[in-house]
C-alpha cells in the first residue's frame, strides 16, 4: 500500500517514489494496454508510453486516492491513439486472435477435474468474446474492458473515462447491449 509521503514525493519528482507508486499499478495498466490493443509487444510500448506520460503530468493528479483511475485513463487514451493511428494506417479489422507468450489469456480454473475438452470449450469461448468485444467501437470497448474483465468500481471509470457516473452507466449498459448482438447464440446461452 503507498503511503500519502510516497505519492507527495512523486508529485515533487522524487523518481525512487514514483518507482514505487508506479510499481503498485503497472500491472494494471499493462493488462489494460494488452487488452486494447490484443498483443504484448504493443501493450509493452503503450504501458511504457503511458508510464512516461504519468512522470511527466504526475503533478496534475491532485491526490492518492485517484492516481489509478487517472492512470487508467491515460493507459486507455494511449492506447485509443494507437488505435486511431493504426486505423489511419491500414484500413483493417482490429479481429484477431489474443496469444501471448505468458499466456495472459488463460483461463484460470479453480477445479482439476475439467477435461481437455472442456479446457478447449471454455478457451473457444473465451477468444468468441474477446474478438467480439474488439468489434465494439472504441468508446464502448475501453469500458467494458477497464469494468468488466479489469473490475474498476463505477466510480473510478467515470473518472478514467471523463464521464459522468450516469453517462457511464448508460454507455456500458449499450455496450454491453452492442456486444450481445455481436456474440453468437450458443456462447450467450452458456
Amino acid at each position: 500500500m503507498i503511503s500519502k509521503d510516497i505519492f507527495r514525493q512523486a508529485v515533487d519528482g522524487d523518481a525512487v517514489a514514483f518507482e514505487k507508486l508506479i510499481a503498485e499499478y503497472e500491472q494494471l495498466i499493462f493488462s489494460i494496454c494488452l487488452r486494447m490493443l490484443g498483443n504484448q509487444w504493443d501493450a509493452r510500448d503503450a504501458a511504457q508510453d503511458t508510464i512516461i506520460k504519468i512522470w511527466k503530468n504526475i503533478h496534475k493528479c491532485r491526490e492518492l486516492q485517484s492516481f489509478k483511475s487517472w492512470s487508467c485513463a491515460i493507459a486507455n487514451n494511449t492506447c485509443i491513439d494507437e488505435l486511431r493511428k493504426r486505423k489511419k494506417q491500414v484500413n483493417e479489422s482490429l479481429s484477431r486472435i489474443y496469444e501471448s507468450e505468458e499466456n495472459d489469456y488463460e483461463v484460470q480454473y479453480e477445479s482439476k477435474d475439467l477435461g481437455p475438452e472442456e479446457i478447449y470449450a471454455a478457451k473457444v469461448k473465451q477468444n468468441v468474446i474477446l474478438e467480439a468485444i474488439d468489434k465494439l467501437p472504441l468508446k464502448y470497448k475501453s469500458l467494458i474492458i477497464m469494468r468488466d474483465i479489469e473490475g474498476l468500481s463505477y466510480e473510478d471509470l467515470a473518472v478514467a473515462a471523463g464521464l459522468t457516473m450516469g453517462t457511464v452507466k448508460s454507455r456500458l449498459s449499450r455496450a454491453r447491449e452492442k456486444l450481445r448482438t455481436l456474440l453468437p447464440k450458443d456462447i450467450l446461452q452458456q
